[in-house]
């Protein structure tokens, strides 16, 4: 073969190879397959939005909490401003509540005067375990709104130990309405470094604000300065000054106007609890056999209280066949 017909085969050959290899990637982008495609447009769907959802919740003017007081007469707390009604209460009649004469009719009168708008102390129930401290607050509460019209109702509001730093936000919302509220903290204490009493000794007094006239605080502790002893020894052992030191302390109980101490019941006293919760469900057993199985489940459980009483009440009445309705 010639020369130049050589070099025109081989010039020919590689532009067919250059056109060819041009062409493959190429093709090879067009033919990917369809999957992978719609899970592309998918992803940038969900992004777009997600993106426009963002922006509209931070558009959409805040929910306002105290619009919701009319609907329900109790209420949770929680501290991004939430405030959840709650229907249906969990209590019993303040008259099943055994052994606790005195300390109801106090907490009573305390709340009827604050009901109706004359002076009244917060309060703090302490004392032993199970023996009606937070049943006897949501009783009170019940009772005084018998026979109550709607808009004289007052409100019940549960704030959890762990959320006790958003109280000032709380009383700050509370302040402007025309309603009256029991500020409720179930076993409520203080361990080791937690400063967080420091927020509500400034709610109770020493606020320039000051607790609003529409708020009463109800709080029911195991200890009766609200802080574990070996902190106050601690204090007392450590401090420089000891006695400046324990002052800060357990100048937080001092705050509360009404301290009701709850004791360790007597037999008698809590034989009576369970005849009355029998009594109240229509529980029937003979006296003799009723007293030996309470004492016995009693025993059993290491102590005496309303609560023993209440569970012995349920272990009875689920054996007998007995439905609890009412409570």
């Amino acid at each position: 073969m010639p020369k130049k017909a050589k070099k025109k085969a081989e010039k020919t050959a590689s532009k067919t190879a250059s056109k060819a290899a041009a062409k493959t990637p190429a093709k090879a982008a067009t033919k990917r397959p369809a999957k992978a495609l719609d899970r592309d447009t998918a992803e940038r769907i969900a992004a777009a939005l997600e993106t426009i959802a963002s922006k509209l919740a931070a558009a959409a003017p805040a929910p306002n909490p105290a619009k919701s007081f009319g609907t329900a007469d109790a209420f949770v707390w929680h501290p991004d401003g939430r405030l959840a009604p709650v229907p249906h209460v969990s209590r019993v009649e303040i008259g099943l509540l055994k052994g606790v004469d005195r300390m109801r009719d106090i907490l009573m009168e305390n709340t009827e005067r604050f009901t109706n708008g004359l002076p009244a102390n917060n309060a703090l129930l302490w004392g032993a375990r199970g023996m009606g401290k937070s049943s006897l607050v949501k009783a009170a509460h019940a009772s005084i709104n018998v026979d109550r019209k709607p808009a004289d109702r007052l409100k019940l509001i549960e704030i959890h130990r762990e959320d006790i730093e958003s109280l000032p936000g709380l009383m700050e919302l509370l302040r402007s309405s025309s309603f009256r509220f029991i500020v409720f903290c179930d076993d409520l204490s203080f361990d080791g470094n937690d400063a967080s009493y420091k927020s509500l000794k400034a709610v109770l007094e020493g606020g320039i604000e000051g607790r609003p006239d529409n708020v009463i605080l109800y709080a029911t502790s195991n200890r009766r300065h609200l802080l574990a002893r070996e902190m106050i020894e601690n204090e007392r052992s450590t401090a420089i000054n000891p006695g400046e030191a324990v002052e800060e302390k357990v100048s937080l109980s001092d705050r509360f106007g009404l301290w009701l101490g709850f004791h360790r019941c007597s037999q008698d006293e809590y034989l009576a609890m369970v005849k009355g919760y029998c009594d109240h469900f229509g529980i029937k057993l003979a006296d003799e056999a009723l007293e030996r199985e309470a004492l016995e489940w009693s025993t059993t459980r290491g102590s005496r209280s309303g609560r023993v009483a209440w569970q012995f009440t349920q272990e009875l009445a689920g054996r007998l066949g007995v439905r609890l309705g009412g409570k």
